[in-house]
């Protein structure tokens, strides 16, 4: 067996802050603990970071739980409230609205998908709302929350929570945890990089200061720049606008007047969508919008009109592209989140997305030649994480039915046939997207399609085995044992007191 010492990377270089580069140093640190490899970032005060991810998906809990971070002192730092899931208003046509919840709708009904029992009762006028068939629907309607049971036979074992946190707190903590661990910070502003002439391979890194910093593996976290993967390797972009075509955002914090429940909302708007995410100290909003369809001075009035309470910043304004690096991961660099793509923020997958990142090349940690067949099938697999998210989020658009001239053009353009294939196989026969890699499994697809008013033309045959008489019983307990579940729930934040107690040190303190 080959001597594999003189082929093990040695020298990780990170350029960029921010939730991305914190996440990756964090999770390296952690990884790579004894290997002798060192680990420096590179970041400069004076380039500011976007910060405007506030809500995240339950992934988020397998990378804390990675990291063995403890969530209630991490709830504590990052001023975290509970996140159940995501409400939707005026999706379909104003005044709808719904939500997609973490956790499934109902339960199987003699070896048939629960949906396929509440199409034949829905079309009977016996079935419930379809959100009342969830339990984290119910509880985030009610403000409660309580953490799933680790029983896997009880109802309360059917769904996951994720987080609502202020980003920026959540890199200071990562930051703390991975400087702990032997990350060394470099402040600076990267001004030239040196590549191999044979191997296009980078080299080095020089700084203003003049500080020359060397390398064997490069992740480029230096946001929509794309310092290294872009401007340095000419990687190229896959531009998306044409599927998603918002391309600016104002983003302004206020004062919390109408309580934090645990969930976040995204509400239609004329050209575009307004958030709300609810923290411990303050509410996340924003609007983001297509600048073909409404000008900056409207954008930023209707968000600062529409606020809840007092605005405790000044709106910011952000401008991306839709889109993905062509290779995420190219020569020796690994772009990680804003670096390597952007899919707008409706359904809270910025941060899940840097997680993948992070993962996959963790699993397919490379040695210094970085292998052809490692590069390929981390970019297949990356490739693959954002064509099924971009599917997803333009679902929510093209099954609107509004008559805004924006959403008669969302709901008219042409749909890659990935997306067209799962749409057509739901609305002929029920049939859910399922796929062993992907963000979004089958109980996130049968939200928005229901919830945006598309409920199929056909159920599975095999309902009929039941008696009418039998479902409508079955559904009804159902709903009964979901509202006694949730009813013993404690209040979100009277839950959020109780988890805060368990750490005993201040919000702002270091580990």
């Amino acid at each position: 067996m080959k001597d594999q010492s003189d082929q093990a990377i040695q020298e990780i270089v990170i350029i960029g802050g921010g939730t991305a580069g914190w996440m990756a140093a964090a999770a390296l640190s952690q990884k790579l603990s004894g290997s002798g490899a060192s680990i420096r970032l590179i970041e400069s005060a004076e380039i500011g970071t976007v910060g405007v991810g506030e809500a995240t998906l339950p992934q988020i809990r397998d990378f804390n739980r990675m990291l063995e971070i403890d969530e209630a002192q991490l709830m504590a730092r990052t001023s975290a409230t509970i996140k159940l899931g995501i409400e939707f208003r005026d999706w379909g046509k104003t005044g709808d609205h719904y939500i997609h919840p973490f956790g499934v709708h109902g339960e199987p009904l003699g070896d048939v998908d629960f949906h396929h029992h509440w199409v034949k009762e829905n079309a009977e006028g016996r079935a419930a709302d379809f959100g009342n068939y969830s339990l984290p629907i119910e509880a985030a309607r009610k403000g409660r929350f309580e953490p799933p049971s680790d029983n896997w036979t009880s109802p309360a074992h059917s769904y996951a929570y994720a987080f609502q946190f202020d980003a920026s707190l959540y890199a200071a903590f990562l930051a703390d945890y991975a400087k702990t661990r032997g990350v060394e910070r470099i402040e600076g502003k990267v001004t030239t990089v040196d590549c191999d002439t044979e191997s296009g391979f980078i080299q080095s890194l020089t700084l203003e200061s003049g500080q020359q910093i060397s390398g064997e593996l490069f992740v480029d976290c230096s946001g929509f720049r794309g310092l290294l993967i872009e401007q340095e390797l000419k990687t190229g972009f896959a531009d998306w606008s044409d599927y998603l075509p918002c391309n600016r955002a104002f983003a302004v914090p206020c004062k919390i007047a109408d309580g934090v429940g645990p969930y976040t909302r995204s509400t239609a708007k004329a050209a575009g969508w307004q958030w709300r995410i609810p923290l411990q100290h303050r509410i996340g909003n924003g609007l983001v919008y297509c600048d073909r369809y409404m000008d900056d001075q409207d954008a930023v009035d209707m968000l600062m009109n529409g606020l809840e309470g007092e605005a405790i910043a000044e709106p910011k304004q952000l401008f991306f592209k839709t889109g993905k690096r062509k290779k995420l991961w190219n020569r020796n660099c690994v772009a990680i989140g804003l670096a390597g793509g952007f899919l707008e923020p409706l359904e809270s997958t910025s941060i899940d997305l840097i997680q993948s990142g992070i993962l996959n090349l963790i699993a397919l940690f490379p040695e210094k030649q970085c292998a052809a067949s490692d590069v390929n099938e981390y970019n297949r697999l990356m490739n693959l994480e954002y064509d099924r998210v971009r599917d997803f989020l333009m679902l929510h658009y093209v099954l609107n039915q509004r008559d805004d001239p924006f959403w008669r053009d969302m709901r008219e353009m042409a749909w890659p046939d990935s997306l067209s294939e799962k749409i057509e196989a739901f609305k002929r026969r029920g049939l859910v997207p399922q796929y062993d890699h992907g963000l979004f499994q089958p109980a996130s697809w049968l939200s928005v399609f229901i919830g945006q008013n598309l409920v199929p033309e056909t159920y599975d045959p095999r309902v009929d085995a039941m008696s009418d008489d039998a479902r409508t019983t079955a559904l009804k307990a159902m709903v009964h044992s979901i509202d006694t579940r949730v009813g013993d729930m404690s209040e979100h934040l009277s839950f959020i007191e109780r988890y805060r107690a368990a750490y005993s040190g201040p919000a702002g303190d270091t580990m």
